[in-house]
């Protein structure tokens, strides 16, 4: 067993060793001394040993030393600093590069100190404040500096570029014997039994993992959305997570051809459709507006461009968002902001509306009043109850026939 004074003799800077007539310990922590002081000189193993048998001194002190003296909170500042020397020649900063690229993660080394986060990879705890540690830019993917080589799952940015598309099967479970009992991402050993490791299962793949893949994340499952319309999350794996939420906001979803079904149970979904189609009708009118284009009216769509581009896509987040009625109270909003504009304020946009012209009565129409009808055609307004009443065929249309039989020479009619 090494003593305080056998590792002072060997390593001075370690510890000055003094003799105190109040106590029979005879060791001085030295706290005048500059630990963050970069190393001077070779380091070899020897050094590291050293250090790490001051350490262990250090802590078995503390135990034994009165709770709460100064003389304790004393060596626990000797431990830290101890420990930051220790790091410090274990994982020299300076020599860690700024970006690595390492199976198309993109690592950006942080500068965070205090921050705690936990390693991807092992699943311990980063500290900030000793240990050097890289966050992917694409997928956020956090580890430790030496645990990088160790990577062997690509990044799931590149799969979300690749391939933008949700598994849609309820928990495609394929079982743990065709996982042949390891990990399906790792690929360590593991069984229901925890021995050698936990089996967890991922909501979303419906595979296997080990607890250092797998940490009890939860999320909500697209496949149990669109079929269920169920919300509630459910645990999956860390690559599954990851996917997820760099897919959340996109637009991905066709839902009239996964599950048209849907909404003839979901009355919020009808309604969405009902004013993104509204939106869609709107939008030549804000296009060829110079007051909206100068007001920037389709801007507060910018974080939902999908809906201002077709009235059958949707992100998950999408979906998220009407089950809670958020995505119903702002999108009514909106809404109302571009009719009004369109139908009060400008003069422009008025100008462009339409007088039903079968009945000939009543206001301004606009195609995306609740009372019109357009004629699939021409694109002509009319009032519901007129359109549907009408036996005959549309004015406008029949106006365009009977022109293009004028245009006609007389020889190719007979």
């Amino acid at each position: 067993m090494f003593s305080p004074e056998g590792i002072a003799a060997t390593r001075p800077e370690l510890f000055n060793v003094t003799r105190t007539p109040s106590s029979d310990r005879t060791m001085d922590l030295g706290l005048a001394e500059d630990h963050f002081s970069r190393p001077v000189g070779s380091f070899v193993a020897s050094d590291i040993e050293q250090l790490k048998l001051a350490i262990e001194e250090c802590k078995k002190l503390i135990l034994e030393l009165p709770e709460h003296s100064e003389r304790q909170k004393d060596t626990v500042v000797k431990l830290i600093h101890l420990r930051l020397k220790l790091q410090e020649l274990k994982d020299p900063e300076e020599d860690e590069p700024n970006l690595r690229i390492l199976l198309e993660h993109r690592f950006s080394k942080e500068k965070s100190k205090s921050v705690k986060q936990t390693c991807d990879k092992c699943s311990t705890i980063i500290w900030g404040l000793i240990q050097t540690w890289y966050t992917c830019t694409g997928c956020y993917y956090r580890c430790h500096s030496k645990c990088m080589n160790l990577i062997t799952k690509p990044c799931v940015r590149s799969k979300v570029s690749h391939q933008s598309e949700y598994e849609l099967s309820i928990c495609p479970e394929i079982g743990l014997d065709r996982q042949d009992y390891r990990c399906a991402e790792c690929r360590s050993p593991v069984s229901l039994r925890g021995v050698p490791s936990e089996a967890r299962q991922c909501d979303y793949t419906g595979q296997y993992y080990c607890s250092t893949c797998h940490w009890n994340d939860t999320a909500v499952i697209p496949a149990r959305v669109i079929h269920n319309w169920e919300f509630e999350p459910r645990k999956v794996c860390r690559s599954s997570m990851r996917y997820l939420t760099l897919m959340i906001s996109r637009p991905v979803l066709k839902l009239k051809e996964i599950n048209p079904l849907l909404f003839n149970f979901v009355e919020e979904l009808v309604e969405i459709r009902k004013l993104r189609q509204d939106i869609l009708l709107m939008k030549p009118y804000f296009i060829t507006c110079k007051e909206a284009m100068e007001a920037r009216l389709l801007l507060q769509l910018q974080d939902r461009q999908h809906f201002v581009e077709n009235d059958d896509m949707y992100s998950l987040q999408d979906l998220i968002d009407i089950s809670t009625g958020r995505l119903s109270c702002s999108l009514t909003e909106i809404h109302t902001t571009f009719a009004k504009h369109i139908k009060l304020d400008c003069e422009r946009c008025q100008a462009k509306g339409f007088v039903c012209e079968l009945c000939k009565e009543g206001d301004i129409l606009f195609p995306f009043d609740s009372h019109t009808s357009v004629c699939h055609d021409c694109s002509a307004v009319f009032h519901r109850d007129c359109y549907y009443d009408n036996s005959t065929t549309c004015p406008k249309c029949t106006r365009f026939t009977e022109r293009k039989q004028d245009d006609i020479p007389e020889e190719k009619k007979a």
